[in-house]
Order: structure tokens, then C-alpha cells, then sequence
């Protein structure tokens, strides 16, 4: 039977911290339950909120696991993080996870930014403008890589970049994306939004048409919803944290998605 076609997606970003596994890999099968269409998790090394050196781990080979445990759902870092690996290797392992799920992986990327990654595992930190340089510069080759791959990767992989840097980061996604990210209200949304379209412009993307809106979301549907559909986003993404991993959210998203038609 065909799932029925949404206008709007429901995302989960299933923080890797302060879990064991099993917990995580729970919460997987029940988030693919409940019906959401994205799962993510993040792309660090350390937790970002509670006891800094709590439990943690590794994006991208949970992401393999992730392709074999679910079925429907697609799968994804919120975001993985351009520095920490060579962009053809990024590009390759991609093309793995690709071929795994049978073609259910999104691309999340971003240029970077939590320091103790970098400190910690010897990565150059940089600047911020050297940081979206670089991610600039590696958009080109992860699509090349994916263009040599044999075999080809199951579909044109989504690309989906994360952040609001209105000159430099925006461009970015102006060129390379198809999915863009936002963190923050609707005014927000769509202040950043318009900002997005005027790159496309200079471009000579049709990026209102081409790019679509994920937002990060904390309050109920009841609370946000209309306004930020209003702003043109159609991927609303919650987040749950370990060892329990609520989805309580999750589900009034969900609920909500489905009542739209």
C-alpha cells in the first residue's frame, strides 16, 4: 500500500547523547512507527547540553545502522559537519548509505562550529568565514564524487544545509542546496527566506521553487504552525533527547501533518 503524499514533513532529531545505544535504536523504531518522514541525528563528538562528557556517538556509522534498521523513513545528520572529513570521503560514505537504505538518505551539511570537536580531534577551527569558505568549496566535489560512483547512487542525493548566515552562509545555499534549514520564529523564517531568494536571484536560481524550508520546532502545532507555513516552511523537525527520548511532540506534529490533508 502507498503512503498517503503530505504537503508538509515531519522530521525528529534524535540527539546521540546520553544514551546507550539500545535506547537510541528504540527510539528509531519507534519514531518510524509513529510515522514521521525524516529521522536525524547530529554530527558531534561530545554532548551539547548536560554533563559535557556524558554518553555519546558517532554520526555516520549510526547512520548505516539507521539504513538497515528502518524501512520507509529517510535518514540524515542534523548536520554533519563539512571539516571533519575529506569531502570526497563525506561523498563516498554518502554513496554508502545511499545504496544501504535503497536511496532514503538526505545529505544534511554544515560548516561547523562547536569548538571542542575541533580542539579535541585535531581539526583546524578556523574562522567562521573560513569555515563556509571551505564548505563552498566542497559542495562542487561531493557532487563530483557522486557523479564517478560506481555504481551510481540511487537517486540525486538531497542536499540539505544548515544555517542563516545572511551573506555568506545563505549564498551557499543559494547554489547548493535542496532543503534549507532555519533555526528561529517565523519572522525569522521569512526575513531570512526573502534574503535566500535574493541569492538565488544573483545566481540564477529559482530557489523559492527549488529550495525547501525546514525549521527547527519546540512549541506545539496549536502555538506555531500556521505562522510558520505562513513563512513558506513545509519540514518541521522536533528533537528528542537520551535516555528517553520523548516523542510526545513528535506525535502532535505528526497528528498535525495528517490532519492537513
Amino acid at each position: 500500500m502507498t503512503p498517503p503524499q503530505h504537503p508538509f514533513r515531519i522530521g525528529v532529531q534524535l540527539q546521540p547523547q546520553h544514551a546507550d545505544y539500545a535506547q537510541i535504536r528504540d527510539a528509531v523504531l519507534r519514531a518510524e512507527d509513529l510515522g514521521v518522514d525524516v529521522i536525524f541525528n547530529w554530527d558531534h563528538f561530545f554532548p551539547l547540553t548536560g554533563d559535557p562528557d556524558g554518553k555519546h556517538f558517532e554520526c555516520w556509522t549510526m547512520l548505516g545502522a539507521w539504513a538497515e534498521q528502518t524501512e520507509r523513513v529517510e535518514i540524515g545528520a542534523l548536520v554533519t559537519c563539512n571539516s571533519y572529513r575529506n569531502p570526497d570521503l563525506l561523498a563516498d560514505m554518502a554513496h554508502t548509505v545511499d545504496h544501504i537504505s535503497g536511496g532514503r538518505l538526505l545529505l544534511g551539511i554544515g560548516a561547523g562550529w562547536f569548538e571542542r570537536d575541533y580542539a579535541e580531534y585535531g581539526y583546524d577551527f578556523g574562522t567562521a568565514g573560513s569555515r563556509i569558505a571551505d564548505l563552498a568549496e566542497a559542495m562542487p566535489r561531493i557532487r563530483a564524487r557522486w557523479a564517478s560512483k560506481n555504481p551510481a547512487p540511487t537517486r540525486e542525493i538531497p542536499v540539505m544545509i544548515g544555517g542563516g548566515g545572511e551573506k555568506k552562509t545563505l549564498r551557499v545555499v543559494a547554489e547548493h542546496a535542496d532543503v534549507w534549514h532555519s533555526f528561529g520564529d517565523a519572522s525569522t523564517l521569512a526575513r531570512k527566506s526573502a534574503i535566500l531568494d535574493e541569492h538565488g536571484a544573483a545566481v540564477g536560481r529559482h530557489t523559492a521553487r527549488l529550495v525547501e524550508r525546514s525549521v527547527a520546532v519546540r512549541r506545539s502545532p496549536r502555538e506555531v504552525a500556521d505562522e510558520l507555513v505562513a513563512a513558506g516552511a513545509t519540514l518541521f523537525t522536533t528533537d528528542a533527547d537520551g535516555p528517553d527520548y520523548d516523542l510526545s511532540l513528535t506525535r502532535e506534529w505528526v497528528a498535525w501533518r495528517d490532519a492537513q490533508g
